[in-house]
C-alpha cells in the first residue's frame, strides 16, 4: 500500500523538480552556447589552416609553375594536411597529420578516401577519420585543379565541453540539496500556522459532544484569523463552524432540558388529578351507602377527568405542531371572530370590562379558524385569569402592510419582569402579581406561540405595571 506523502513532502518535492528543471535547462543551453562558440572558433582556425596548408605553387595561375605542395609550416600539433593531386598524369593522393616536435603521422588510404569525398564548397564540415578521430576539416582547390584538405582536431572542444557538463552536474546536484534542505525548512516554518489551525481543530474533535451542557471555548488564536490569507481564512472559518457548532450544541441541550422538564411538568400536572381521582375512588368504595358522599365523589371524579382531557388535548396538539402538521386552509373573518370571542368573555367574566377596537371594514386572513379562535380564546382567558375585577381589557386589530396585527391589552398588574422572557414556554405560570384563578397548566400562551407560528406569523409581549399587550402578527 502507498504511504501518503505529507503537504511539506509535496511542497519540497514540487521546489525540488522547478528548481531541477531550470537547472538543467539553463545547463544545457550553456553547453550548447559554449560548444557553438567553440566550434566556431575552430572552424576559424580550420579555415586559416587550409590556407597555409596549400603551399607555394603557381603563384601567377598560368600553369608555368611548380604545381603546389603541403606546406607542413607555421601549422600546430594534431593538424591534419591532405593533398589529392589533380595533374595531368598524376593521381596520386598524400596527406598527414602532424605531431609534437614537428614530427608527422601518415593518414591511411581509408582515412585519404574519407577525405576525397569532403565537399569543395569552403565550408567546414565534421568528419569521423578511422584511428585518428574526429576532425573539422575543410577543401580548397588550388589553380591546377588539386585540392587541398586541411583540418583540426575537436578533441579539445568535446573536452572543454566534458568539463563543463561535469562542473554543471556536480552544481546541479549541490543545488538541487540545497533547495531540497533550505525548501523543508521555509515550507514547515509557513506551514507551521496550518499546523495551529489543525491542532485547534483536533483539541475540539476530542472533546465529549454526545450529550449535556457543551462549552467549547477553545478557538483559533485571533493572529491566525487574518482573512487576507490562505491560512487566515481557514482559520476564520474554522472558528465561525466553532462559533456555530456551540450554538446549535447549546440548543440541543436548552431542547433537552426543555423536554425534560416539559415530561416532568406534565406528569406533575397529571399526578395531582390522578391522586385526586384515586383519592375519592377510595372514598366512595369505603362509603357505598352513603349517597351525598358517593355524589360528590363521583363529581370531582368527573371534574378532574375533565382537567386530565383538557390537559391531554393541549398535549397532543402541541406535539401535532411541532412535528409540523398542516392545519387547515380557508378565509377567516378576524372581525367576527374578535367580536365573538370577546361577547363569550363577557359571559364568562362580567367583572372585567371588554372594549373592542375594530376597523371599519372587515379583516380577514387566511388559516385555520378553530386554531385561530383558540389563540384568541387562550389570550382573553390569560387576561381574565390572571388579573383582578374591574380590569379593562381591550381587544383589537389592524392592517399593517401584508399583515394583520391582533392586540389584546389589560391594564392589570403585569407580568414579572423575568417572567416577560418565558412567557410562551410551555407550562410557565405567573406569580402571586397576577391572581391565578384558573388552575389551568401553563400551556395556554404556548399554544399561542405555537399555533401563531404553524400560520408563518409572530407573537410578542409588553409589559409592565398598568399594562400588558400581547400582540399576534399573521401574514393576510
Amino acid at each position: 500500500m502507498r504511504t501518503p506523502r505529507t503537504l511539506t513532502a509535496r511542497l519540497v518535492v514540487t521546489a525540488v523538480a522547478l528548481v531541477a528543471a531550470v537547472s538543467l535547462l539553463i545547463a544545457a543551453i550553456t553547453t550548447l552556447a559554449i560548444r557553438s562558440s567553440l566550434l566556431d572558433r575552430l572552424d576559424d582556425d580550420v579555415r586559416a589552416s587550409v590556407q597555409i596548408g596549400q603551399g607555394p605553387g603557381d603563384p601567377d595561375g598560368d600553369g608555368d609553375g611548380p604545381p603546389p605542395r603541403l606546406d607542413r609550416r607555421n601549422q600546430g600539433p594534431g593538424t591534419l594536411i591532405s593533398f589529392i593531386d589533380g595533374s595531368a598524369g598524376a593521381a596520386a593522393t598524400e596527406g598527414v597529420v602532424l605531431t609534437r616536435y614537428g614530427g608527422t603521422r601518415a593518414l591511411s588510404s581509408t582515412a585519404l578516401d574519407e577525405l576525397a569525398d569532403v565537399p569543395v564548397d569552403g565550408r567546414v564540415h565534421a568528419v569521423d577519420l578511422p584511428a585518428v578521430g574526429h576532425y573539422r576539416v575543410a577543401a580548397r582547390s588550388t589553380t591546377d585543379g588539386s585540392t587541398v584538405v586541411s583540418g583540426l582536431p575537436t578533441g579539445e572542444v568535446d573536452e572543454t565541453v566534458a568539463t563543463l557538463v561535469g562542473y554543471e552536474a556536480l552544481l546541479v546536484l549541490l543545488g538541487l540539496g540545497l533547495a531540497a534542505g533550505l525548501g523543508t525548512v521555509v515550507v514547515r516554518r509557513q506551514l507551521r500556522p496550518l499546523n495551529e489551525v489543525a491542532a485547534t481543530a483536533d483539541r475540539v474533535s476530542h472533546l465529549p459532544l454526545s450529550s449535556g451542557e457543551i462549552a467549547l471555548d477553545d478557538r483559533v488564536p485571533a493572529h491566525l484569523t487574518d482573512e487576507r490569507t490562505e491560512v487566515g481564512r481557514v482559520g476564520a472559518a474554522l472558528n465561525s463552524l466553532l462559533v456555530h457548532v456551540e450554538s446549535s450544541l447549546g440548543a440541543r441541550h436548552r431542547s433537552e432540558q426543555q423536554v425534560r422538564q416539559f415530561v416532568a411538568d406534565a406528569s406533575h400536572e397529571l399526578r395531582t388529578p390522578l391522586a385526586t381521582i384515586h383519592g375519592y375512588a377510595e372514598l366512595s368504595r369505603r362509603t357505598p351507602d352513603d349517597p351525598v358522599a358517593l355524589s360528590g365523589a363521583l363529581t370531582k371524579v368527573e371534574t378532574e377527568t375533565d382537567r386530565m382531557s383538557a390537559l391531554v388535548e393541549d398535549l397532543l396538539l402541541l406535539a401535532r405542531l411541532d412535528s409540523g402538521r398542516p392545519l387547515e386552509r380557508e378565509e377567516v373573518d378576524v372581525t367576527l371572530l374578535l367580536l365573538e370571542s370577546v361577547t363569550d368573555a363577557r359571559v364568562l367574566a362580567p367583572d372585567h370590562h371588554w372594549r373592542l377596537d375594530l376597523p371599519d371594514e372587515p379583516v380577514t386572513v387566511t388559516g385555520d379558524v378553530d386554531r385561530l379562535h383558540q389563540v384568541v380564546r387562550n389570550l382573553l382567558g390569560n387576561a381574565r385569569a390572571h388579573t383582578p375585577p374591574g380590569t379593562t381589557v381591550t381587544v383589537g386589530a389592524a392592517v399593517a402592510g401584508d399583515r394583520v396585527r391582533v392586540a389584546v391589552h389589560d391594564d392589570g398588574p403585569g407580568l414579572p419582569p423575568a417572567l416577560v422572557t418565558q412567557a410562551f414556554e410551555r407550562f410557565t405560570r405567573g406569580d402571586s402579581s397576577r391572581t391565578r384563578s384558573s388552575g389551568g397548566a401553563g400551556l395556554g400562551l404556548s399554544l399561542v406561540a405555537a399555533i401563531t407560528e404553524a400560520h408563518h406569523g409572530t407573537v410578542a409581549v409588553e409589559s409592565r405595571p398598568g399594562s400588558t399587550t400581547f400582540v399576534v402578527s399573521l401574514p393576510r
